[in-house]
C-alpha cells in the first residue's frame, strides 16, 4: 500500500488549461481494496478496469485503458502527474482521462492577430482512471485506485472512433511508401487508393485521413523554394527570348518572392481557339516537394484526345489567387472564355469562376466527386455501400430533372442518409454535377469515365516531383511535343472506317468527321434502326420498338436543316442522337445537315490561312497541308459541280505555286518528309 508521506505534493498537467477545468477528487471513486486486488498482466482484451488492477509500467497502464477506450468509443489523454517533492520517490500518481474531458480554454484576444475560431470537442467529462506507484517487497507496479466510467456524451460506433486523432496514426514504412508516391506526382486520393489496395482495406479504412497525408508532406516542404522560383521565371524568360509566342505571367508578394506564375505555349493557344468550347481545370495536384498547389487546363482536340491549354503554380488556394489565375488564362487566350468549364469541388473556384467568367457555365468533374466516395460513405452504409453506388449512377443519368429529385428523395430514405452532410452538400450542388441540370450544355464527352481516365493519365506524364520546380517548365513542353507528334500521327494513318449499316448518311459522315467523332455517330445510326418513330402535330416521337409508352420529343425542320431532340445529345456532346437520326432516315434525308457536322470533329476545323499564319514549324504545316488535301478531294467527289470549282481552283493555284522558287533548305525539308511517309 502507499504511505501517506505528509511531504509536499508536486502537480504537473500535460494540458495546463484542465487544471481549472476539471477536478478529480480522492473520493470521487472507490479507493483500492487489497482483498478484491487480482493480477491483470494476463487480462485478456476484452476486460473492464478495475479498482486493484496491477500494471507493471505506468505506460502500459495507459496502452490498456487506450484500447478500453478505443473498443467503447472514445479516446484517452494523460491530465496530470503527481510526485513526492524532495524524497526521491519521483512520479507517485497518474490521471488518464476521456478525450473531451475539461472546457475549452479561453484565449487572450489580441486584435493585431487573426482568431481562429475553431469548435472544442470537450464537454466537461469526468471519466477517467487513476492509478497510484506501490513498492510491495521491493518490486514496484502501478494499480489502478480510481476509475470513473461515466460520459456526458454520446460514445462513438466503431466505425466512428478510428477517426479521433488519437487513432490515427502514419507509421514509418507507410510515411516512406507516402514519400515514395509523392515523388512520381500522384494525387493524395490516389495515394490512398494505392495504400488500400496494398493494405487490402475497404476503401475509407486506413489507420490515417488524407488530411493526416497532406499534413505530413506539408511537413517535408523543401527549404530552397526562393532559389528555386529565381531559376523558374529565368527559364520562363528564355522560353519568351526563343519563342515570342510563348506566354507567361507572375506575380511577386511583399517580400518581392514569386506568389503565383502560369504559362502557355504558342501551340496551346492555337488548339484552344479550335477546341477550347470545353475545358477541364485540374486543381486537385501539387508539386509535393514545394507544397504548391498546380492548376492544369486541358481540352479535347477533334480525335478525342486531351490536349493542354495551360498550367498555373500558385502560392495559396483562395479566391484571390483563383480570379488571379483565370485572368491570366483568359490574357493568353485573347480574352475567348471558355462555354463550359469542369473542376474539383471548391467555392473559393466556383466564386472565381462566377467573377472572371460570368458567361462560362461551371460545372462539376463528377469522377473527382466519385473518388471521394469510399471515405465519405464506405464506412457509412457497410455492406450497402455497392447497392447505394449503383442507385446514385442511376440518378446521375437521368435526363428529367424532376425524375432525379424524387429518385434523390427516395434514395435518401432508404439508405437512411438524411442526417449525412455529404449527402446535404451534393444536393445543394446538384445544379453543378448531374446530367439532369447540364445535358443542354456541350462538354465534349468528358463527363464519361473514358474521358476521365485518359484526362488524367494525360495530367500524369506533367507530374513529377523529382524535377526541379525551373524543370517543370521544360519537362511540359517535352510531354506536350511528344503528345502533339501522336496526334500528328494518328491524322496521317486514319483509320479504315467500316461502314455497318450502308446507309448514305454514315457515308456522308465517315467522310467528314474524325475516326473517334464519326465512331460516336455510328453507335447512334446502329441503335436508330431499333426505333420507330410517329408523327405528331409539333414534331415527333420516338421510341424504342418494344416499348409501347414514353419516348423522345424529335423536332424537325426540313427546309431549314434543324431537328433537335429533347434527350439533348447533341447540344451536350456534339453528335447527334439515336432518335434524331430516326426521324432524318425516316424523312428520307440522305445526308446529315451541315450544322450537325460541327467543326471540332472534323478532320480539319480551321482554315488553310490561320494555320499558316499559326505554326511556325515547317514540317507540321506540310502535314496539316496534306490533311487538307485529303478532305477537299473527299468534299469535291460529292458533285460534278464541287469537282469541278476544285479542278479549276487547285489548276490554278498550282500554276502560282511553280512560279514561286524553291530554297534549299525547303527542297530537303519536303525530301525529309517524303522519306517519313
Amino acid at each position: 500500500m502507499m504511505s501517506e508521506d505528509a511531504g509536499q505534493m508536486l502537480v504537473i498537467y500535460d494540458d495546463p488549461s484542465d487544471q481549472r477545468s476539471l477536478s478529480l477528487d480522492e473520493t470521487s471513486s472507490t479507493e483500492e481494496s487489497p482483498d478484491e486486488t487480482r493480477l491483470s498482466l494476463d487480462t485478456t482484451n476484452d476486460a473492464i478496469p478495475y479498482i486493484g488492477q496491477r500494471f507493471a509500467t505506468h505506460d502500459s497502464a495507459y496502452e490498456f485503458y487506450s484500447d478500453y477506450a478505443k473498443r467503447c468509443g472514445f479516446s484517452i489523454r494523460r491530465h496530470r502527474t503527481e510526485g513526492k517533492d524532495g524524497v526521491g520517490k519521483g512520479l507517485t500518481r497518474r490521471y488518464f482521462v476521456c478525450h473531451r474531458a475539461g472546457n475549452t480554454p479561453v484565449k487572450t484576444l489580441n486584435d493585431s492577430k487573426p482568431q481562429r475560431n475553431r469548435k472544442s470537442s470537450r464537454c466537461g467529462c469526468q471519466a477517467y482512471l487513476r492509478i497510484s506507484k506501490v513498492t510491495d517487497s521491493g518490486a514496484a507496479e502501478w494499480r489502478v485506485t480510481g476509475f470513473v466510467n461515466h460520459h456526458n456524451h454520446e460514445l462513438l460506433e466503431p466505425n466512428q472512433v478510428r477517426f479521433l486523432p488519437a487513432y490515427r496514426t502514419i507509421s514509418d514504412a507507410d510515411k516512406n511508401r507516402i514519400l515514395m508516391f509523392a515523388k512520381t506526382g500522384i494525387s493524395v486520393q490516389q495515394m490512398m487508393r494505392l495504400m488500400e489496395l496494398e493494405k487490402c482495406v475497404e476503401p475509407g479504412y486506413l489507420p490515417f485521413t488524407e488530411k493526416d497525408v497532406r499534413n505530413l508532406l506539408q511537413s517535408f516542404r523543401k527549404s530552397d523554394q526562393e532559389d528555386e522560383s529565381i531559376d523558374l521565371l529565368r527559364m520562363c524568360r528564355n522560353n519568351k527570348e526563343k519563342d515570342p509566342n510563348f506566354k507567361f505571367e507572375y506575380t511577386l508578394d511583399s517580400n518581392n518572392r514569386l506568389d503565383n506564375i502560369a504559362w502557355s505555349y504558342a501551340s496551346s493557344v492555337q488548339s484552344y481557339d479550335i477546341y477550347g468550347d470545353a475545358v477541364v481545370f485540374d486543381t486537385t495536384h501539387r508539386l509535393t516537394a514545394f507544397d504548391m498547389p498546380l492548376g492544369i487546363w486541358v481540352g479535347v482536340n477533334n480525335y478525342g484526345m486531351p490536349c493542354f491549354f495551360g498550367c498555373v503554380l500558385l502560392r495559396e488556394e483562395n479566391l484571390r489567387s483563383f480570379s488571379w489565375a483565370l485572368k491570366a488564362f483568359l490574357g493568353f487566350m485573347n480574352g475567348k472564355a471558355p462555354q463550359t468549364i469542369l473542376t474539383d469541388q471548391n467555392m473559393c473556384l466556383k466564386e472565381a469562376i462566377a467573377i472572371e467568367m460570368p458567361t462560362t457555365k461551371h460545372a462539376l468533374c463528377i469522377w473527382m466527386i466519385v473518388a471521394k466516395f469510399p471515405s465519405w460513405f464506405n464506412a457509412v452504409l457497410g455492406e450497402r455501400y455497392n447497392e447505394w453506388k449503383t442507385e446514385f449512377y442511376r440518378l446521375y443519368n437521368l435526363e428529367s430533372i424532376e425524375d432525379f429529385e424524387l429518385g434523390w428523395r427516395d434514395m435518401v430514405s432508404s439508405f437512411g442518409l438524411h442526417t449525412n452532410r455529404h449527402i446535404a452538400n451534393l444536393f445543394a450542388l446538384r445544379s453543378l454535377w448531374a446530367l439532369p441540370y447540364l445535358r443542354s450544355h456541350f462538354f465534349a464527352g468528358m463527363t464519361t469515365a473514358g474521358h476521365s481516365k485518359a484526362i488524367n493519365s494525360f495530367i500524369q506524364r506533367f507530374l513529377s516531383a523529382q524535377t526541379r520546380l525551373a524543370h517543370f517548365v521544360e519537362q511540359v513542353a517535352v510531354d506536350f511535343k511528344d503528345q502533339a507528334a501522336e496526334q500528328q500521327t494518328m491524322q496521317q494513318n486514319l483509320q479504315n472506317i467500316c461502314l455497318k449499316t450502308g446507309a448514305p448518311m454514315e457515308s456522308h459522315a465517315a467522310s467528314i468527321l474524325t475516326p473517334f467523332a464519326f465512331s460516336k455517330l455510328q453507335e447512334q445510326l446502329v441503335l436508330a434502326a431499333h426505333y420507330a418513330s410517329f408523327q405528331m402535330d409539333d414534331g415527333f416521337l420516338v421510341r424504342h420498338h418494344t416499348k409501347l409508352e414514353g419516348g423522345r420529343k424529335v423536332y424537325w425542320v426540313p427546309r431549314e436543316g434543324i431537328i433537335s431532340c429533347s434527350c439533348h445529345q447533341f447540344e451536350f456532346s456534339g453528335i447527334l442522337c439515336r432518335h434524331a437520326l430516326r426521324v432524318l432516315s425516316t424523312g428520307n434525308c440522305f445526308q446529315i445537315p451541315d450544322r450537325y457536322l460541327p467543326l471540332r470533329w472534323r478532320r480539319i476545323s480551321t482554315s488553310p490561312a490561320k494555320l499558316l499564319q499559326s505554326s511556325s514549324d515547317h514540317t507540321e504545316r506540310i502535314q496539316w497541308l496534306q490533311s487538307m488535301v485529303s478532305t477537299l478531294v473527299a468534299e469535291s467527289s460529292k458533285s460534278k459541280e464541287r469537282l469541278d470549282m476544285a479542278t479549276e481552283q487547285v489548276y490554278s493555284l498550282l500554276s502560282r505555286i511553280r512560279e514561286q522558287p524553291v530554297t534549299s533548305q525547303g527542297a530537303r525539308d519536303i525530301s525529309h518528309i517524303h522519306r517519313s511517309l
